[in-house]
């Protein structure tokens, strides 16, 4: 592994333990050329899945994007970090056992919108904001309310 400070290749690892509920490794490394420390984490990725995007460009699915897009949702939130990673990773484990190796962007909005809903409401709410284009503060209103009715 190369150290992110000084770009040696001679690092070693000081610490692993499981991380994300056992779907990840933690490892400690210190670079024995400028003695940095740092943090990497090993996932298993059992197959490349590509995202369709709505313009029908492909990409590859991006787990950091992922992370990024979730915690903009959550931010000021009371949700841990852990929270996020684990949120992520159950949306990483559903997309890579589903069998497919294409999926839709607005497939991910969905499943990314279920697992929010669950942790916490507002960035939920947030998260429609952005995936369904709100324009107009009546799109928030008509948004709660229809998620009020399917709670019940």
């Amino acid at each position: 592994m190369r150290c992110p400070f000084c770009g040696s290749e001679n690092t070693a690892v000081k610490d692993s333990r499981p991380a994300e509920d056992n779907t990840a490794v933690r490892r400690r490394r210190g670079c024995d050329n400028c003695g940095a420390r740092f943090t990497t984490f090993e996932r298993v990725q059992l197959r490349e899945i590509t995202v369709i995007k709505r313009d029908g460009k492909r990409s590859a699915f991006e787990r950091n994007k992922l992370v990024r897009s979730v915690s903009i949702a959550l931010r000021k939130r009371p949700v841990t970090p852990e929270q996020i990673e684990q949120l992520v990773s159950g949306i990483n484990r559903k997309l890579e056992s589903s069998g497919e190796t294409e999926v839709s962007s607005s497939d991910i909005g969905e499943m990314v919108m279920e697992s929010l809903r669950a942790v916490d409401p507002v960035g939920y709410v947030r998260y429609a904001s952005v995936y369904r284009d709100f324009g107009d503060p009546a799109d928030f209103a008509q948004f709660i309310e229809q998620s009020a009715l399917e709670d019940d």
